[in-house]
């Protein structure tokens, strides 16, 4: 991993984690709408996800906030836990229960980060995790047209299919497409042209232009137009069109801002059981999107895996103690990290701090910038991620590549990301059971004078081959000669090794001479007994056939 000081790289860093912040608090608003939980709440995790998973963490580009992959899972839980018996729902008494068990999750996340856990995110195929890139890109698009085009009447960064309005991602556009605010879509067009220009070559070269960003152009241009289209016949902006920040005099002073945990179910196996899943949950959720965001890092930095646990757990410890969401490394934020230039961790904490002083300081600022000039940003993000070279690239590495990656993209766009990357990996587990089942041993059926019939076996010989060998040895003619060969391989399942013990004896009956090549005895160091004291079909303790020829 290449080794930073600090600030190595303000000059990127710093409008990279501006542009991030940009980009996160419409998403932390958005994620604590569709999971049921007060807004504010989406804004602190944000803050802490920043500030303290960034100084915590081993990765140099990832940004952690709310999981939109939670959100199902968080809008149930504080629904149940507020719901009493009479079936009436409170807020205030299930979100604070909430909060507790976001806590337990939390240390349950520094438990697995010392037990080494992080490993498990090495074990998800490279075609899986170029799919849920592509995936999130084509969502990212998919869900931010209609903020483009000013219909905002979607939780931004939730990211399932189903929409709570009861459309769908796809029914949404043609929603949309019938609602179109000409002012969102002239601020689109103008960002979209800037962004666009921005990443030409003659702009790269221009020396201001590597400190001012496209993106930061874009949201300037967006509070000016915020400011002047009013004064335009026929433009306007609807209130859900503008970003909207909760504020401390709304919500009657600073304090109230914050929620603290309620312990009263510490003893319920109910909440630890959610604490369980939350764990587990934002754990997969952040190795995910670790692996997937090494992959876009430029400096191919490797993120630690288990210092990540570490992190996330005190991150949502922290979170839950002051009323945030749960917390994951999310692609979203990281992604538009990377394509805005930052390269050290210092981008993800400065984008913290700035959604801190902005909460507290600039909030009516920050609530003049449209939604469609954020779009326009996260268009850009979605297609950099999605690009037709890379379907072109996985296409050419052959069609297993292709199938898992295209498979997984799809899953993800007509499920969710969780459920898409388990589809995605179970297919690839099913191509390497597939093609251990169907190429255990190469076999030639074809019988020529003076040459024997031949089975070689393959390196290594599961349970799963049982039925293919068995298939091959039933197929071998009477009055004929067959050599096994496992000269080279290195692990026979004992199963395997039975079915070639019952053939051998049976042989004598059909008058097959069988010929063993490779030492059976050493493939498995639990073989040599197990050949040695097997006894023969009718129980008597004679040196069967197979025992003769083994030892020849």
């Amino acid at each position: 991993m290449s080794v930073y000081s600090p600030f190595s790289s303000l000059n990127k860093d710093l409008p990279a984690g501006l542009v991030v912040f940009l980009v996160a608090v419409p998403l932390c608003l958005g994620i604590a709408l569709a999971s049921g939980a007060p807004l504010f709440s989406g804004i602190i995790a944000g803050m802490v996800g920043g500030i303290v998973v960034g100084a915590l963490s081993g990765s140099n580009i990832g940004v952690s906030g709310p999981a939109a992959g939670l959100a199902v899972i968080v809008a149930d839980a504080i629904r149940q836990l507020g719901t009493n018996e009479a079936g009436d729902f409170s807020m205030e008494i299930g979100f604070p229960i909430f909060l507790s068990a976001v806590v337990l999750a939390g240390f349950m996340q520094i438990a697995l980060g010392f037990a080494r856990a992080g490993i498990v995110g090495y074990f998800f195929p490279n075609a899986v995790i170029k799919g849920m890139l592509s995936a999130i890109g084509l969502i990212i698009i998919l869900k931010q047209i209609p903020h483009a085009l000013g219909h905002d009447v979607i939780a931004e960064g939730f990211d399932g299919f189903w929409q709570k309005d009861g459309e769908n991602t796809f029914t949404e556009l043609w929603v949309a497409f019938g609602d179109i605010n000409p002012a969102a879509v002239l601020i689109t067009a103008a960002s979209l042209a800037i962004l666009i220009i921005w990443e030409r070559p003659f702009m790269k070269r221009i020396k201001i232009f590597e400190i001012i960003q496209g993106p930061l152009v874009v949201v300037a241009l967006g509070i000016l137009a915020y400011n002047i289209i009013p004064g335009i016949e026929g433009l306007s902006f609807a209130p859900d069109e503008i970003v909207a920040i909760p504020t401390a005099e709304q919500e009657g002073g600073i304090l109230n801002l914050f929620t603290t945990p309620n312990w009263s179910l510490i003893g319920s196996k109910h909440l630890w059981i959610l604490a369980f899943t939350i764990a587990v949950v934002a754990s997969l959720e952040t190795l995910l999107c670790v692996e997937a965001t090494d992959k876009l890092d430029p400096d191919k930095n490797v993120t630690p895996t288990n210092r990540e646990l570490l992190a996330q757990g005190a991150g949502n410890i922290v979170s839950g103690f002051i009323g945030g969401l749960p917390l994951t490394q999310v692609i979203v934020r990281s992604s538009a990290n990377i394509q805005s230039g930052g390269r050290t961790k210092l981008s993800s904490i400065i984008h913290g701090l700035l959604i801190v002083i902005s909460v507290f300081l600039l909030p009516d600022v920050l609530n003049m910038i449209p939604l469609s000039s954020l779009a326009a940003i996260l268009l850009i993000v979605g297609y950099k991620l999605a690009k037709p070279s890379l379907f072109k690239e996985m296409y050419k590495r052959g069609g297993s590549q292709f199938v898992k990656f295209i498979v997984t993209v799809l899953a993800i766009i007509f499920t969710d990301l969780l459920v898409g990357i388990s589809i995605g990996l179970g297919l690839g587990i099913l191509m390497i059971l597939h093609r251990n089942f169907s190429i255990p041993f190469s076999f030639s059926e074809k019988i020529e004078p003076g040459k024997p019939i031949e089975i070689m076996l393959s390196e290594n010989v599961t349970f799963l081959n049982k039925a293919n060998i068995m298939e091959a040895l039933k197929a071998i003619p009477a009055n004929s000669e067959v050599v096994i060969d496992a000269a080279h391989s290195h692990y026979i399942h004992p199963d395997v090794i039975e079915i070639i013990q019952d053939f051998m004896i049976h042989a004598q009956r059909d008058n097959i001479e069988v010929n063993l090549r490779g030492n059976f005895e050493t493939i498995n160091v639990n073989h040599k007994e197990y050949f040695m004291n097997k006894v023969s079909k009718d129980g008597s303790e004679q040196t069967p056939y197979w025992k003769q020829v083994l030892t020849q």
